[in-house]
């Protein structure tokens, strides 16, 4: 019953294997590309074979070509058999192995028969065998050689090799040699005394060859004497007219040979001293201060100055002549005595020059000292004991800290004048320069700040400290130049929040007032302290756009508004000089201020823009109430106090100040038409402003420099050159776009097109075959690319498989170890 069911199995197996050979045998799958008719030297791809053949073809093909270049890839060796016949299939092995081994056996013969000779005849030389001569049987004879060449004493010998000489230091001693030695001396030497000996003999001989050289030397001198004097004799005289003769035929030097005579007997440079860093001349400096400081407070305290040639003068360490120096000359007595220590200490110095490569430091500060103490003394009294006293006391501390805040800054510039003030910020500087502290540079920098927040509140009080700022301004530049991105950030702080309160202003009323004093000073600190010409900068460019607001924004109410607006335009002319950018703004401004100088307002031809007004209340600000007030008048600059407090007593000072006031709108009318005379629109620009010149403003009434520069003015002005058109649209006909007839083309078939010319025809067919090609290629890329990415699939299985074996085998023998460790553990405790 067991076996039947097996039985069954064996025959569905049977008929299983039938079938599937059955269908794969099965005709009517076969493929047949047939072809009609053969055609010569073309490649026929009509194969017979089964579905799945083509496809196994084109993998083994792959297998062949890119599978071994994927292989190969990354790969910079490759071994190529480069022996003969080896890629080549039709020779057959046996042909190949004979051909090699000739091959081989004539590149050997050839190397050894190169220069091979006749081997029946013998080379000689003087009637020996080369052959024999090979050999090198020739006994050297000892003999031969000088005895003395290349032997050494016996003393040295016996010491250094273990001769020792009568001693026997290191040799073996006869029984001769001991009796000799009992005989000859009582006692042996030492070796040290051997060596000693052995020295002392060597320095003698070197003696005595120095003494023998000397006398040669001596000799030859002696030899040379005599025979210059003899030399003398031997020399034939030529007469002096043939010397002349000699004299007159050798050729005139050239002008070039000159020069280069010349230019080897000229001197050469000779080196300068060393350029020193920033840090070594802040050190000096700050050394300098000290020093002054320490002899300030000496005398200060009541002691005795000492009159070397050091302490004589006392110069301040930024070279200012400041009232100390002439003080300090004045207390030292006499000048004529001054003046013979002085030229002493000068004779002193250029000796200790002279000396200073033979004698060292030590030496000449001795000398110094001795000088110094063998000068005598001066004596003060009492009453010049206190007017030294004084005159220390109210001489500037030569070294000072900086301020912690600008209530501090104005503390210590309290009460001094404004030389006095500068210099006490430059000896703070110094004695604070960033390379000698760490916590110096955040110091100097907010002193920065502190001056700039000092110089706004000097120009706030009445009257305005003007001299002081103007002493202060190089301190701040100085500080600048050192600092200058937190000079960028403290100048933008203060342009930001007057731009933000005028806009704030503007908001609220609509209209602002003009900046006051201690701005207009910042904008002019600006223009000092950053470029102006840059296209685009982080402070100027505010400061610019501020100002344009404000001779924007700002009316004109009164003299005092009239100043302010001047000196803005003053400003901006400053900021624009260089650049020459336009800023129709200044032009605006001058152009309404020209304006209130007009009488007669009723008919202009020319428009007025805010902040003026045409006509009404405040338009006749610069009108002229007495034409004789121009008599007295004369050319002076623009007050800049006048911008915070104006003050004018009567009709003939307000008269005066007006024309003050068209002077200087005149001068800034001239400069523009200077600066802009190369823009194109110079005419357009400048219409109004002649045209408001040469018809409204009464020229006769003025005084004469203005009646000159309104001259100038309109000469300027018309004497412009009109080189450039305004740009206008070309007046034209448009052209209409070409209307082309149709192309009819008649189709038959659908897809397909009758009519066509062949070069189209040809055409259309190569399209049809790149495309079909650009397809196959496709196709082609698409297997290939499949087929690596199966070939790199299966190597990575692969791996992973074989990495899975070893860890199974190492767990495997791991697991046998630790069962035979417990079996042996066992076995152990039984």
């Amino acid at each position: 019953m067991g076996k039947a069911p097996k039985k069954r199995n064996l025959a569905d197996k049977v008929r299983k294997t039938k079938t599937s050979t059955e269908i794969k045998n099965n005709p009517f799958e076969v493929k047949i590309n047939r072809k009609k008719f053969d055609i010569l030297g073309r490649k026929t791809k009509h194969d017979v074979g089964l579905p799945g053949v083509s496809r196994s073809k084109a993998i083994n093909k792959r297998k062949e070509t890119l599978l071994k270049e994927y292989k190969q890839k990354n790969k910079s060796n490759k071994f190529i058999d480069r022996r003969f016949g080896e890629y080549d299939t039709k020779m057959a092995p046996e042909d190949k192995i004979l051909q090699r081994f000739a091959m081989e056996r004539q590149r050997v013969h050839e190397k050894k028969d190169a220069y091979n000779l006749n081997e029946e005849e013998e080379l000689t030389h003087y009637g020996q065998s080369l052959a024999e001569m090979e050999k090198f049987n020739d006994i050297v004879n000892s003999d031969d050689e000088s005895e003395e060449k290349g032997l050494l004493s016996a003393e040295l010998t016996a010491s250094h090799f273990g001769g020792g000489g009568a001693g026997g230091l290191l040799r073996k001693k006869t029984p001769g040699d001991q009796q000799q030695e009992e005989e000859g001396s009582q006692r042996a030497k030492s070796r040290q005394e051997l060596i000693e000996e052995l020295i002392q003999k060597s320095k003698q001989e070197k003696r005595e060859r120095q003494v023998q050289r000397e006398e040669a030397q001596e000799l030859t001198e002696k030899l040379d004497q005599d025979w210059r004097s003899i030399q003398a004799l031997m020399v034939k005289k030529t007469p002096k007219a043939e010397q002349a003769t000699k004299q007159e035929e050798k050729p005139k030097l050239d002008e070039y040979d000159m020069m280069v005579r010349e230019l080897g007997f000229e001197m050469k440079a000779q080196p300068s001293e060393k350029m020193k860093t920033p840090e070594e001349l802040a050190r000096e400096e700050t050394e300098k201060l000290q020093k002054l400081e320490a002899d300030r407070l000496r005398r200060m305290m009541g002691d005795e100055v000492r009159d070397s040639p050091q302490s004589q003068i006392h110069m301040s360490a930024d070279d200012l002549n400041d009232d100390s120096t002439i003080r300090r000359e004045e207390e030292e007595g006499d000048g004529e005595e001054g003046d013979g220590e002085e030229e002493g200490s000068e004779e002193e110095d250029g000796h200790s020059d002279l000396d200073s490569e033979q004698e060292s430091e030590d030496e000449e500060r001795k000398q110094e000292e001795k000088e110094t103490s063998a000068k005598p003394k001066k004596t003060l009294s009492k009453e010049e004991m206190k007017a030294q006293q004084e005159a220390a006391k109210a001489e500037l501390p030569y070294t000072f800290t900086v301020p912690e805040s600008c209530s501090d800054l104005k503390d210590l510039l309290h009460g001094h004048t404004p030389d006095n003030q500068r210099l006490i910020v430059a000896r703070t500087q110094k004695c604070n320069h960033p390379s000698l502290a760490v916590g110096n540079k955040l110091k100097l920098q907010k002193l920065f700040g502190f001056l700039l927040e000092y110089i706004g509140e000097l120009a706030t009080r009445t009257p305005p400290e003007l001299p002081t700022i103007d002493k202060l301004i190089p301190e701040l530049y100085a500080l600048c130049q050192m600092f200058p991105e937190a000079a960028c950030k403290a100048m933008q702080s203060i342009l930001g929040d007057a731009a933000h309160s005028m806009e704030e202003v503007l908001e609220v009323k609509g209209h602002a007032a003009f900046p006051a004093l201690d701005m207009l000073i910042y904008l002019k600190v600006t223009a000092l302290l950053f470029p102006t010409s840059d296209f685009r900068h982080p402070v100027t460019t505010p400061a610019l756009l501020y100002m344009s607001q404000a001779l924007t924004k700002c009316p004109v109410r009164s003299l005092q508004d009239v100043t302010s607006g001047l000196v803005l335009c003053c400003l901006a002319m400053e900021y624009v000089s260089f650049s020459k950018r336009f800023l129709p703004e200044l032009i605006n401004f001058l152009a309404g201020t020209l304006h209130l100088a007009v009488q007669d307002k009723t008919s202009l031809g020319y428009t007025v823009v805010p902040p003026f007004r045409p006509s009404g209340k405040n338009s006749d600000l610069l009108v002229l109430s007495d034409s004789e007030s121009c008599k007295s008048w004369s050319k002076k600059a623009l007050p800049l106090s006048a911008t915070q407090h104006l003050e004018l007593k009567n009709d003939l000072d307000r008269d005066q100040y007006r024309l003050i006031c068209l002077s200087t709108c005149l001068d800034l009318v001239k400069q523009c038409c200077l600066l802009y005379k190369d823009l194109t629109s110079f005419l357009h620009i400048f219409q109004p402003i002649r045209t408001l010149l040469s018809k409204h403003l009464s020229v006769h009434t003025l005084p004469e420099p203005l009646q000159e520069l309104h001259s100038e003015i309109l000469e300027a002005i018309s004497s412009a050159p009109v080189t450039h058109i305004r740009l206008v649209f070309e007046k034209k006909k448009p052209i209409p776009l070409k209307l082309l007839t149709p192309k009819i083309v008649e189709v038959l078939d659908y897809g397909k097109k009758r009519g066509s010319t062949r070069e189209e025809r040809e055409k259309e067919r190569l399209k049809h075959k790149y495309k079909k090609e650009f397809k196959g290629a496709l196709r082609e890329i698409r297997k290939d690319s499949r087929f690596l990415a199966r070939e790199k699939l299966n190597e990575v299985m692969s791996r992973d498989a074989e990495r899975k074996r070893k860890v199974k085998e190492l767990f495997g023998s791991l697991a046998t170890q630790e069962g035979e460790w417990k079996a042996l553990k066992r076995k152990k405790r039984k």
